[in-house]
């Protein structure tokens, strides 16, 4: 708190100078109708909350549910419903193997996911990472198999045409005025076009195993024959960091005397954390170990979070996606961070094509098409992003991908037809809207929105 006076309203709805040097959490106030009165100390509600423990916590979780605030409540519940109701028909769903087989799969999807998720957070859409992801797993084996160009530098060549194209479909949304819905509609079916044309009639084009990037992201392990140690390095580092970072956060809200969540609350929070790492890396050991590409998609979402939650362009992502007037009058520019947006959205489609051909050894024809742009645009709706603009998470793209890919391998463990997944998604998709336009009328009735 500065040691400026501001004024403000007391409870009696008289006027009041707050001044400085209150306790951390605390301030102290004064009637400006009776200056010599003793102060009085007004307390945080965020700190009464935790000096109640748990009934306090309780009364604040029922408080944001009322308000419309659920977080990822719904989707963890409603994985929760579905792991149960599979395990139930077919035992071997929660297997190392099955589960295993789902931590892979779900992370090609998942990395156009991520892009999405910036893009909604804008209130936008973009149509087009279905057709950018095939054609960069297309333009890699071209540059490798036809050109005999070197594997890595053919996988950065299609990963920027990738951001290339997203940045294109900016700038014709930002500076001249297209709505993203068909400026990426026209993306979709051009550069699928041009997938196509540069498959030629074989329609395929097989990846050599000499061309490592692209192989390292089947289903293998960085860490090889010491895969089981691996992976609970990897368990460990994640807990290490959250615990680093926490404690570094409460450290620079001492300093700054606001409100911060006491030792006993980071190490419940923590230890949470480390169970649920350690009896993943436990259950993945069991099968084959950490993939590659889970370990990316999980580095990607590290990343990811930290630039939206702890930068600049985060926040100013989440000011424009909340208002595009109030952000102006902000100072943000917006048309760069519009631009930026669907570049970082093209990126990220790009590395998932690099996903699926690494999945199959191969650049297709069906790379990239069927239903991956909507099962990618479900999963970030799904784990909690709004369609509406200004609220999600990037981990949202897990969450999301968790339920897709879960109902998914679950049918197919049942051998239920493929008709009865796109039903069942749908259904799932549906009623992940209904909850968000639910949460913001209660926001709004809440006074929070």
């Amino acid at each position: 708190m500065s040691d400026t006076s501001k004024t403000v309203k007391t409870d009696s709805a008289e006027t009041a100078k707050v001044g400085a040097g209150a306790a951390e959490g605390q301030t102290t106030v004064a009637p400006a109708d009776d200056p010599t009165a003793a102060p009085v100390t007004v307390v945080d509600p965020r700190l009464l909350v935790r000096e109640e423990g748990f009934k306090g916590y309780l009364t604040e979780f029922k408080r944001k549910v009322k308000g419309g605030e659920l977080g990822s409540l719904p989707v963890v519940i409603g994985l929760i419903v579905i792991w149960t109701i599979f395990q139930l028909q077919n035992d071997r769903f929660l297997s190392a193997d099955n589960l295993s087989n789902i931590s892979y799969f779900l992370s090609a999807t998942g990395m156009l996911a991520i892009g999405l998720v910036f893009v909604l957070l804008l209130g936008e859409i973009d149509l087009s990472v279905g057709s950018v992801s095939g054609l960069a797993s297309t333009l890699f084996a071209v540059f490798v198999v036809n050109q005999g160009m070197n594997a890595w530098l053919s996988l950065v060549l299609a990963v920027l045409t990738g951001i290339a194209i997203g940045a294109l479909h900016g700038w014709f949304f930002a500076r001249i005025g297209v709505p993203a819905f068909v400026v990426t509609l026209a993306g979709f079916l051009g550069w699928n076009g041009l997938m196509l044309w540069l498959l030629g009639d074989s329609g395929t084009i097989n990846i050599p195993s000499e061309a490592g990037p692209v192989h390292l992201l089947g289903q293998s392990s960085f860490f090889m024959d010491q895969a089981i140690i691996g992976a609970y390095l990897l368990a460990g580092l994640a807990v290490a960091l959250t615990l680093v970072g926490n404690f570094n956060e409460q450290r620079r809200r001492k300093a700054a005397g606001v409100p911060f969540r006491p030792t006993s609350e980071i190490l419940l929070r923590v230890g949470a954390l480390g169970v649920a790492s350690f009896v993943a890396a436990a259950v993945l050991n069991n099968a084959a170990g950490v993939s590659n590409a889970l370990v990316i998609f999980l580095a990607a979402l590290v990343i990811v979070d930290f630039v939206l939650r702890r930068t600049t362009y985060g926040r100013q992502v989440f000011a424009v996606g909340g208002g595009i007037e109030a952000a102006r009058r902000a100072g943000i520019n917006v048309p760069m961070i519009r631009i930026t947006v669907f570049a970082i959205s093209g990126g990220f489609a790009a590395v998932g094509g690099m996903f699926f051909a690494g999945q199959t050894a191969s650049a297709t024809l069906s790379a990239g098409g069927g239903n991956t742009l909507m099962l990618a645009i479900a999963a970030a709706v799904i784990g909690g992003t709004s369609l509406f603009g200004g609220r999600g998470s990037v981990w949202s793209a897990l969450l999301g991908m968790l339920v897709i890919q879960s109902i998914q391998t679950g049918l197919d463990l049942l051998n239920m037809n493929t008709s009865i997944q796109y039903m069942i998604t749908g259904a799932v998709l549906l009623g992940a809207v209904v909850i968000d336009s639910v949460s913001r009328r209660s926001q709004k009735a809440a006074g929070r929105a």
